[in-house]
């Protein structure tokens, strides 16, 4: 049982749940509009230089989980590949390649913006979006794409799975009560990332 398992932190798959994914053989292909693409493997990203985010990931189905993530920011994956002036957004892809999202590179290029593989020191798992995820604690979860196989850097923003829905493309946070995951109370929350609580 996982941290995130054991705190009853809702899984959720909006593609259908992969099943088990192992970080053996997993690969993370860095392109798009960048002078050197690259593709890293799940052993290589865990080699890069770890940084951690003491942070919570926020659903917009109103549930809020914090926890020390850890992983590689995206700063430092952009500083590997080196994006072109005109890259303005970052586009997550999922394994299957049936989710997407993007991001403002501004975004991505936060402290705590990551490729996430751990959650409290616990490697993630698939259903919690193992072995790597992005984690973005700045806007709604569906921006923290789960399984992570691609990232591109691109000009404009391209909508993804749940854009296409209806789902708004800058996904800030709003006020409103949400479900503190850590303590299991409902708890009220300002706009914008999720740090204090107003109650």
């Amino acid at each position: 049982m996982s941290k995130l398992k054991d705190m009853h932190t809702p899984v959720f798959w909006a593609e259908g749940h992969p099943g088990p994914l192992s970080g053996q053989g997993w690969k993370v292909e860095l392109g798009g509009l960048v002078e050197q693409p690259v593709t890293l493997t799940y052993e290589e990203v865990r080699a890069l230089p770890k940084s951690t985010a003491d942070a919570r990931l926020t659903s917009v189905t109103r549930w809020s989980v914090r926890g020390t993530w850890g992983g590689v920011r995206l700063s430092d994956l952009a500083a590997l590949v080196k994006p072109e002036p005109e890259a303005a957004h970052v586009q997550f892809v999922s394994y299957r390649e049936i989710y997407t999202t993007c991001i403002p590179l501004e975004v991505a290029s936060r402290d705590r913006t990551l490729l996430a593989y751990e959650f409290d020191g616990e490697a993630l798992d698939s259903d919690y979006g193992g072995p790597v995820r992005i984690f973005c604690p700045y806007l709604w979860g569906y921006k923290s794409a789960k399984s992570v196989v691609a990232i591109r850097w691109l000009e404009r923003s391209i909508p993804g799975y749940w854009e296409v829905r209806g789902y708004p493309d800058a996904a800030l946070i709003q006020a409103g009560r949400v479900l503190d995951i850590n303590t299991h109370r409902w708890r009220h929350i300002p706009d914008g990332e999720v740090i204090e609580f107003l109650d």
